[in-house]
């Protein structure tokens, strides 16, 4: 027999999806969109959008950038001494499918397509996840060097180091032949027959030569070497094969700062049939991306993520600089105590559970009030084999002392919301 309790739960849940249906619209940038079964998105994240946090004057993301930017202007010049990088910071953070994961190669069944990972607006639309969604557009144009940086959006765990929306920059170089081999015409770019070799531990592309996959890893790494004693001064660095579906070879660059390695960014090769998508029959490219917050919490001692949204005089007027090679040293505006609270419950029978969904579930309640969510428990019922999970949530003003009072409020609103929405049932 239905108990009471499970009988209210059950009106609760019909009552809430009747009385409260979800728009018909998303609404994004001011702009309305259809909804399907692929729309994922919250208004929460959707208000992060158009930010633009990396084009406003002073804050620590511009001037990283900017620091980043200069560095290529400076080591990649025309003979007439004009910079051959171009830069593109305002491209639109909506993209499609085929720019986000099919122009890059990505297979249908990757993990990073799935609903847990991205944000989608519907099944044809989503907020990028990597500025690399823009790579094939700006080969189409005809660019063979340059740089993009804008706004990513991730589904990710919660805690000082992370957030659904953040910053990267990417870049592109393409190398013809003879840019490559100016004073040997016997060597080429690319294998008449099939034939791969293995170096550095991985396998070049059967389509290139040894000779020029060796000279394009060669400039890469030099680069991004140059580009790390460019931001952090004369430090300690190491390689680290890895594997991404749009480089191969591919590396990640990782450097030894405040006692600890630090993974500073992804590069590789780029696979050729990109270019070969693109139109580009005539030359072999390299390719990199690093992410903007992680070098600004290094660099400025930011402790929290969230401090990069603040809209706080107390957080952004200590970037006030005329000089971006400035070093500035974050001084804490928050000193605030703590509040944490924890949430039991049994994951649903008959419905699918993601972790990132609680996590969306818990940003969009609490807002940036909540500093960490933490998994401490996964349990299953030896008898009835049903899971529960118990999270940790962690609650801090950045402004001042919150209360546990108010944190209880706040927490009672995410167990109601993760009942009537997630379908759990909450462990009293």
């Amino acid at each position: 027999m239905l108990c009471l309790k499970h009988l209210n739960r059950s009106i609760q849940r019909y009552l809430s999806s009747v009385t409260k249906p979800l728009p018909a619209d998303v609404k994004v940038l001011d702009h309305s969109y259809s909804r399907d079964k692929f729309t994922n998105i919250t208004s929460r994240i959707a208000s992060h959008v158009g930010r633009n946090l990396h084009l406003q004057k002073f804050h620590p993301l511009n001037i990283v950038q900017q620091r980043i930017t200069n560095y290529f202007y400076q080591n990649f010049v025309s003979a007439g001494r004009s910079p051959i990088f171009s830069l593109y910071n305002n491209l639109s953070p909506i993209v499609s499918v085929n720019q986000n994961f099919d122009s890059l190669l990505i297979p249908k069944d990757h993990v990073s397509r799935c609903k847990s990972d991205c944000y989608y607006i519907n099944s044809e639309l989503l907020l990028r996840a990597h500025m690399t969604a823009h790579q094939s557009e700006l080969l189409l144009a005809g660019l063979n060097n340059f740089l993009m940086v804008g706004d990513v959006y991730r589904r990710d765990e919660i805690d000082r180091s992370h957030y659904p929306a953040f910053h990267q920059l990417d870049a592109v170089r393409l190398r013809t032949r003879d840019e490559l081999f100016p004073s040997d015409s016997s060597l080429q770019i690319f294998e008449q027959g099939n034939n791969t070799d293995s170096f550095g531990g991985q396998e070049k592309q059967a389509c290139h030569t040894l000779e020029a996959a060796k000279l394009m890893e060669h400039e890469l790494k030099s680069t991004l070497e140059g580009l790390a004693t460019h931001l952090f001064g004369d430090v300690e660095y190491r390689w680290v094969d890895t594997q991404f579906p749009f480089t191969q070879p591919s590396w990640e660059l990782e450097v030894f700062y405040n006692n600890d390695w630090l993974e500073l960014l992804g590069c590789g090769i780029m696979r050729q049939p990109i270019l070969t998508n693109s139109g580009i029959s005539d030359r072999i490219g390299w390719a990199f991306g690093i992410g903007l917050e992680r070098v600004a919490m290094c660099l400025y001692k930011i402790p929290d993520i969230r401090l990069f949204w603040s809209k706080d005089s107390g957080f952004l007027c200590q970037f006030k600089t005329h000089n971006i090679n400035e070093a500035i040293t974050y001084k804490e505006i928050s000193q605030f105590p703590q509040c944490t609270n924890d949430l039991s419950f049994w994951l649903p029978e008959n419905a699918e559970f993601s972790s990132n969904d609680f996590y969306d579930l818990v940003r969009s309640e609490g807002g940036d009030l909540v500093e960490q969510v933490q998994l401490i428990d996964n349990f299953v019922h030896p008898k009835n084999n049903k899971t529960s999970h118990c999270y940790r949530i962690t609650y801090r003003h950045m402004q001042r002392t919150l209360t546990q009072r108010e944190a209880g409020i706040i927490h009672n609103k995410i167990a109601q919301a993760a009942e009537s929405r997630l379908f759990v049932t909450l462990r009293l």
